[in-house]
Order: structure tokens, then C-alpha cells, then sequence
């Protein structure tokens, strides 16, 4: 008498595969997405920092004490706000602009913006 069907080994055989192929995709999956969301905050520092250089210092000649949209006006102003959803300047935030060198008037020779990114070392921008 022949039986018909699958041996409970070809069977355990056949669900650890499918769970390998699970847990990689998985895996991946998890990279990717945060590997975006750092590409994401090294835009916006880009995009802080060409402000920054290209558009205010060369209107007022020396840098901000802190940086906003009404400051920054030429860029979009939702790149102030990081991938989590908290704006540039608060605690929570991923992006930090550092001033240097400020004087009481609240103009600054210098600073330095930062990015906390997920699988690298903090990127950073500084001015010229």
C-alpha cells in the first residue's frame, strides 16, 4: 500500500525555509527603510546649510543664534522637521544647530548642524 503526502521531516524542512526567507526579508526590510529615513536628514542639513551660506550669510553677513523657517526662508520648511516628526531646536529633535561665537545681539561668526543618524556616526556641517 502506497501512502500519499508528506513526511512531517519534508514538512519541518519546507517551514524553516519559509521562515529564513522570512526573517531576511524582514531584515532587509528594516535597513532599507532606516538607511531612507538617514538619507532623509542628511538632505535637510544639506539644505539648512546651502541656506545658511548661500542665502542668509550673504544677506546679513554673520549667522543666526537659532534657525527656523523665518530665518531660513529659501528652503521648504517641513526639512526642519526630522523623520520622528519633531522640529529643528527641540530636545527630542535629531537635527542640532550649534552656534559659535555669538554676541549678545544674537549674531554668530560661526556653527555647526548636526544630524544623529540611525546606522552611521553623526553627520555634521559647519560653516565655510
Amino acid at each position: 500500500m502506497k501512502q500519499r503526502g508528506f513526511t512531517i521531516i519534508e514538512l519541518l524542512a519546507a517551514v524553516v525555509v519559509l521562515v529564513t526567507i522570512g526573517a531576511v526579508f524582514l531584515v532587509q526590510k528594516t535597513n532599507l527603510e532606516s538607511a531612507s529615513r538617514d538619507d532623509t536628514r542628511r538632505t535637510a542639513i544639506n539644505a539648512m546649510y546651502y541656506n545658511l551660506e548661500d542665502v542668509f550669510f550673504v544677506k546679513n553677513k554673520y549667522y543666526p543664534q537659532s534657525i527656523d523657517e523665518k530665518n531660513l526662508t529659501a528652503m521648504d520648511s517641513a526639512l526642519l522637521t526630522d523623520p520622528n516628526g519633531h522640529k529643528v531646536g527641540t530636545g527630542d529633535s535629531d537635527y542640532r544647530y550649534e552656534p559659535k561665537d555669538c554676541r549678545l545681539d544674537g549674531k554668530c561668526k560661526g556653527y555647526t548642524l548636526r544630524a544623529q543618524l540611525e546606522n552611521e556616526a553623526d553627520y555634521t556641517k559647519s560653516n565655510r
